[in-house]
């Protein structure tokens, strides 16, 4: 099984280039730049005992952020390994694609959907279907009310993706929770929270749901630092409002520099915290090599079902990084 490519692997980047990580002005990873105030000393955490396997406390917490019981919440340790744990589970997978290539790497049986151009193509009868919402590598937000129509008529599982909904004001498919009893939401806690070193990986689903998924699950899935640096994150009131106020400044000069970039055919729609980039004259790899003189590492698409090497992503960065960004796609 063949692990796909992802963004953020500025490691082989600088050695390429044979500088520090440090030094690598990095386009390529959608992470929230902006980080949540934390108050605890790591220090003086006690890792001798072990964690609560049942994770309580981080439960509570994450029962009132989303409105669910505790009931219906499992936890993982990061996103990618919830979808190792629920994609094998089923024969038959529909993937709404583009979409985040570990969909695909742990399904059985697989089922493309291009949502560009064919949205309401039927998914199998009896599939598991999985959209990311907002979706990857573009960052759109779709309202599914059309889609859970055809879903419910399919008699389908459906997985949805929420790790970038918190970059956005669009309300949560928790609501469907409600309404339809064969559904999963994912939320990845690293995005948002600037964590990726820290995996916390969140299912909401119906408490028999959360129980036969957690039969399977090992004794602890998250370490007690795990749990004390995404508990703190959680409770951070003020973060996500200004993180999202400043990053939406940040996005608009980002989509000027695109704009105006003589590279750059299309930007595709974003809701996100990264722009997809269609581009004319060159291609990623080209592109790559010119933006290496100012190292920076951009997000090569070709890999992502239904894209080709002329598409990249851009995620937003602040001021002094996309200017320099600026002066690689303006030709200088």
């Amino acid at each position: 099984m063949t692990k796909p490519k992802h963004g953020g692997d500025i490691y082989t980047f600088a050695k390429r280039l044979g500088i520090s990580p440090d030094d690598v002005i990095d386009f390529s990873s959608n992470i929230n730049r902006y980080h949540p105030k934390i108050h605890c000393d790591f220090n003086r955490l006690d890792v001798s005992r072990y964690a609560d396997p049942n994770y309580t406390d981080l439960k509570k917490i994450l029962a009132q952020k989303y409105g669910v019981e505790m009931s219906q919440i499992a936890l993982f340790n990061g996103a990618s390994s919830a979808i190792a744990a629920l994609v094998p589970r089923f024969e038959e997978v529909a993937i709404y694609a583009p979409a985040y290539g570990e969909y695909r790497r742990f399904a059985k049986h697989v089922t493309l959907i291009n949502r560009f151009e064919d949205l309401e193509k039927l998914p199998p009868e009896n599939a598991l279907v999985v959209f990311v919402n907002p979706a990857t590598p573009d960052g759109k937000f779709y309202d599914l009310e059309a889609l859970f129509t055809i879903w419910e008529a399919r008699n389908n599982t459906v997985l949805i993706d929420e790790s970038f909904l918190e970059f956005t004001a669009f309300a949560s498919a928790t609501a469907y929770l409600r309404r339809y009893k064969k559904l999963y939401i994912l939320k990845s806690l690293t995005k948002f929270y600037a964590c990726a070193g820290v995996r916390v990986g969140v299912v909401l689903s119906h408490e028999e749901i959360i129980s036969e998924i957690e039969k399977d699950a090992p004794m602890w899935t998250l370490s007690t630092y795990d749990v004390a640096y995404i508990s703190q994150a959680l409770q951070d009131e003020t973060f996500g409002e200004t993180a999202r106020a400043k990053l939406s400044e940040e996005k608009r000069l980002l989509h000027e520099v695109l704009e105006k970039s003589p590279y750059v055919e299309k930007i595709y729609p974003s809701d996100a915290n990264f722009f997809l980039v269609k581009l004319r004259g060159i291609d990623a790899e080209v592109l790559q090599q010119k933006c290496d003189k100012e190292a920076i590492l951009i997000r090569n698409c070709e890999n992502f079902d239904f894209l080709d090497r002329f598409h990249v992503r851009f995620a937003v960065r602040e001021r002094e990084d996309v200017m320099k960004l600026a002066r690689v796609l303006h030709g200088a």
